[in-house]
């Protein structure tokens, strides 16, 4: 697929990679041998059939495509750009054997594409027309990030009335607070999909923290049959190391919700400032720290270093991540772990103090344990830190909800079968259930949700 060359892409947030043609994506679908028993289906959180997708793309049947695709997928152009098919679809492909796997994300990205400019009744469902809503089969969906609005989108196609409470001032969840524009443009994809819902007539309300301007039974009461949980999990951790409270040190989740929801990229045309740092270190070797990374290259850094205390090919982060950070710069100083921030003359932030690791014996995950190199201490200049270490499950609602149960990890339990949590009625999936993972994983967890409450309103 096309990109902007790196030299060109580091002065601006437009989208990375650049799409491709119909010709392009006609030769690429064409390499699928559409297999009998095809393994890219199992691979794929929420089912898609893409080798009848893909078929139809060959034959330039763009809206057959799109129809195969939203029967199990409500946001194909979102998925299409964030999730890591290289470890789902296209890792499952028989072509990936001996070859290269077909493109079946840059595919759907494709299509989903091509048909956004249809109807949005159309586009969001996989029914032919608008369905008449029925007032009476109320649904309540908290939060508004990926798993909440494939429920909203799956129950209203069906009939239901539902209401997405987000939290924030806009709508999108993690998708547009958390993945930079660069990744995932927001008004083109995020809010393309998020406004065909209003044509579904999904009421959408902002400025609505679940545990603090309502509860759970106050929805009931106000004749909600049905209520899920989608909030995620935006709590952040931190390194807990000395140092860690000096002005210049930022959680990744502070750091990208002002840059990407508030805007701060364009500052002052947004009112939301942030540190540009001269000397950028980002803590964490997964897709966050990569973000977090390529966001202060293009806020003009003159140096970006990722800090990860394994190598560079043992980071969670997707390979295509990790190689556009690298061709945009960004050093990746591994086998490295932070002991502590120390502050310069002014008394922000100065300088982090690193010990050197190296590869041992394998941990339970099977990946080799970093231990240290005795006495190998170093210091590395940063004036801007941020810390991109994983998130945990955010308090407010759970705490004021003490009958839903909760795992040892602080997460809510549900039914694996249906998505139901402790209490009856109330569903819940994504990150909140999961901790922090991908959006089509989030994206499975509200189907499987979904089926089950509309089994039960009786509007399958």
């Amino acid at each position: 697929m096309p990109h902007q060359p790196p030299e060109q892409r580091i002065t601006n947030f437009d989208e990375v990679a650049l799409g491709y043609s119909m010709d392009m994506a006609v030769t690429e679908a064409a390499r699928c041998l559409q297999c009998k028993k095809p393994q890219c289906v199992k691979g794929c959180p929420v089912e898609v059939n893409i080798p009848d997708f893909i078929a139809a793309l060959v034959q330039r049947d763009v809206e057959k495509a799109y129809k195969v695709i939203k029967g199990t997928n409500s946001l194909p152009a979102v998925c299409g750009r964030v999730c890591p098919q290289e470890s789902q679809c296209e890792g499952s492909c028989i072509l990936g054997v001996k070859a290269e796997p077909v493109a079946i994300g840059r595919l759907e990205r494709f299509v989903a594409d091509e048909f956004f400019h249809r109807d949005a009744c159309d586009l969001i469902s996989d029914k032919p027309e608008c369905p008449l809503i029925d007032e009476e089969k109320k649904v309540a969906c908290i939060g508004s990030g990926p798993s909440s609005l494939t429920v909203a989108g799956y129950m209203a196609s069906r009939g239901c009335k539902v209401t997405v409470f987000e939290a924030l001032h806009e709508l999108g969840g993690v998708l547009v607070y958390g993945i930079p524009e660069f990744r995932l443009p927001k008004s083109k994809i995020v809010g393309k999909e998020v406004n065909a819902l209003n044509d579904l007539q999904v009421e959408f309300k902002t400025n609505a923290v679940a545990g603090k301007t309502f509860s759970l039974q106050e929805l009931f009461d106000q004749g909600y049959k049905s209520v899920f949980i989608g909030v995620g999990a935006g709590l952040p951790k931190f390194l807990n190391i000395p140092g860690e409270n000096l002005s210049g040190v930022f959680s990744a989740n502070e750091y990208l919700t002002r840059i990407n929801l508030g805007r701060a990229y364009s500052f002052p045309d947004f009112d939301t400032p942030i540190v540009r740092g001269k000397k950028v270190t980002v803590y964490g070797g997964g897709n966050v720290a990569m973000d977090a990374a390529r966001t202060a290259v293009r806020l003009g850094a003159e140096s970006v270093h990722i800090v990860y205390r394994r190598t560079q090919d043992a980071m969670p982060a997707r390979k295509e991540e990790v190689d556009h950070a690298v061709e945009e710069g960004v050093i990746m100083e591994c086998l490295a772990s932070p002991l502590e921030f120390k502050p310069g003359e002014d008394g922000n932030l100065g300088s982090v103090r690193l010990q050197r690791m190296e590869l041992g014996e394998p941990d339970d995950s099977g990946r080799r344990r970093p231990v240290t190199i005795e006495g190998d201490i170093y210091e590395l200049p940063t004036d801007l830190a941020v810390i991109a270490v994983g998130t945990r499950s955010n308090p407010v609602l759970l705490e004021s909800e003490p009958d839903l149960k909760l795992n040892k990890w602080g997460y809510i339990e549900v039914d694996e079968e249906t998505g139901e949590t402790s209490m009856p009625n109330v569903f819940a999936g994504g990150d909140i259930v999961t901790g922090a993972a991908t959006v089509i994983l989030a994206m499975g967890a509200g189907r499987t949700a979904a089926k089950e409450m509309a089994k039960r309103l009786g509007c399958e």
